[in-house]
């Protein structure tokens, strides 16, 4: 009996080893890799037969036969889980190209932009020309493999049909390659008018930068040293109309406007101090003390003011709260509230005193800006003087009749009056009305002319858009006139300004101005 259970032991262990150990291996070829997968049948015959012969097992061969088993079931496991090894694919195969209608291998080529196209194109065209067979007439028989990527419709017009699609018909070829032409030779022409208008503006802004540095060396070096002497002088004059160089535009205007009113720094400091205590006041009490202050000065209101302000050149934001130039415009007014309570802040002084400030330092700024609204013009608009206002729109009108007899007359039948227009005008000097630069430009010859200029500029503007104006019906001419277009060219303006000579027969501005103030007594 232990023969036969030693001789079955060594079988048993031998059917293992020659089942098991190929299964440790993941490069076991089929007919071994199958002869894994019948060990657990081998081994349970074994185990039946020992049995039947032995009467038993001992557990010496209980435990081999469990640990070989173990084994197996491992090896079985790791077989079925193993990562399997994938070939790598060659990038043709990797990344897959397109073409009109179906999948092809990518090119390994860049693509190429629409000119290339075209180029080619005209290349493979001349050649076919020359070999006898129009570049337009489809091959018969075999086709042209169309494995390329349309960059845009260029390249589909350029391009036959698709192989799995039936030919263009010579008359659509035709058709295709003419249409194709004529937008090339569109584009052409938009590219070339593009070009030229670029090179124009370009040429135009270079002119312009050299106009601008001789002329600033001239006010540098022989005007501004010598400015009593020459500034009435044709030559200075000329200049002057031409428009000021923005770094010597605050002094001209300083030396233009004067100080008659014989403001010093420190008394613009003196003013800003009590504006600052009127605001603490305010800010504490929640109103402005009442110390016998006329209508005008309880005007000038804190509220008043930071409304006003918020108002000013809003696409600049450079004004508004939180901007670099929001308390320096608001020192200004509230020193000027101070300093003219009888006058106090109108809504309006804000345009101007903000292109004071972006032209001038913080007290030269509060100078021009008092004495600028003591003229008498301004001081008239300012304080609403209403007869001396409708005075000045008397005189306006006999200038307007004048020069623009027409829009003068469509005026008169729509009730359209000056002061639905000429009040926002004159109360911001056309600051708030024009763009910037323009507005710049007109100040500019204002503080050369006096006030006749701003009455001058209001008749261009209105010879401007005269053709339009005289489509318009009263309401639509108010609103146009409060709101003139943003894109205003000031060479155009300027030009219609010229062409408006403010002389009623042998009268002038000055003349006529003085004999409807002579009627009212002022």
């Amino acid at each position: 009996m232990k023969l036969a259970e030693s001789s079955f032991l060594l079988l048993f262990i031998k059917g293992a080893n020659h089942f098991g150990p190929d299964c440790m291996s993941d490069q076991g070829n089929d007919s071994e890799t199958q002869r894994n997968r019948n060990f657990p049948v081998f081994s349970v015959c074994l185990l039946i037969k020992t049995v039947s012969l032995t009467g038993g097992i001992n557990e010496s061969v209980s435990s081999l036969i469990i640990t070989n088993t173990l084994s197996w079931f491992f090896c079985l496991f790791r077989g079925l889980f193993s990562k399997k090894h994938i070939e790598p694919k060659s990038p043709s195969q990797n990344v897959p190209g397109w073409k009109l209608f179906g999948k092809v291998a990518a090119r390994e080529s860049p693509p190429k932009d629409s000119r290339t196209i075209q180029q080619e194109y005209e290349a493979r065209a001349g050649k076919a020309g020359s070999g006898g067979t129009s570049p337009t007439q489809p091959q018969h028989g075999r086709r042209k493999n169309l494995d390329f990527e349309p960059l845009s419709t260029t390249a589909l017009i350029l391009e036959d049909r698709p192989s799995n699609l039936p030919a263009k018909p010579v008359e659509e070829a035709q058709r295709h390659r003419q249409e194709y032409d004529e937008m090339v030779a569109e584009a052409k022409k938009r590219e070339l008018k593009e070009a030229q208008r670029k090179r124009k503006e370009m040429k135009e802004r270079f002119k312009q930068e050299d106009s601008i540095a001789n002329a600033m060396v001239v006010w540098n070096h022989d005007i501004l040293p010598n400015w009593d002497n020459m500034r009435n002088t044709r030559r200075v004059r000329e200049l002057w109309w031409q428009g000021l160089p923005p770094n010597v535009r605050g002094k001209v205007w300083s030396l233009a406007i004067g100080n008659e009113l014989n403001i010093t720094p420190e008394l613009y400091d003196i003013f800003l101090s009590r504006a600052k205590e009127r605001w603490r006041s305010f800010s504490e009490t929640g109103s402005e003390a009442d110390d016998g202050a006329s209508l005008a000065d309880r005007e000038s209101s804190l509220d008043l003011i930071k409304l006003d302000i918020s108002r000013t050149f809003p696409p600049l934001f450079i004004f508004q709260k939180g901007g670099p130039y929001h308390d320096l415009l608001h020192s200004v007014l509230g020193a000027y509230t101070c300093y003219r309570p009888d006058v106090g802040y109108v809504q309006g002084m804000s345009f101007i005193a903000a292109v004071l400030i972006l032209n001038l330092e913080e007290a030269d700024a509060f100078i021009a800006f008092a004495n600028l609204l003591n003229k008498p013009c301004q001081l008239a608009f300012f304080r609403v003087d209403h007869d001396l206002m409708l005075k000045y729109f008397a005189a306006f009108e006999v200038f307007f009749e004048e020069n623009l007899p027409r829009l003068f007359n469509h005026f008169q039948i729509s009730n359209l009056t000056p002061d639905l227009y000429l009040i926002d005008w004159i109360f911001t000097l056309y600051s708030k009305s024009l763009p910037l630069d323009v507005a710049c430009r007109v100040w500019d010859v204002f503080c050369r002319d006096g006030e006749e200029f701003l009455f001058r500029t209001g008749l261009g503007i209105l010879r401007l858009y005269e053709d339009v104006l005289l489509q318009m019906d009263f309401i639509h001419s108010a609103q146009f006139l409060t709101r003139l277009p943003e894109d205003i060219d000031s060479d155009r303006l300027f030009a219609c300004i010229v062409a408006m000579p403010m002389l009623n027969g042998n009268k002038k501005w000055s003349q006529v101005s003085s004999s409807k103030h002579k009627k009212t007594g002022k």
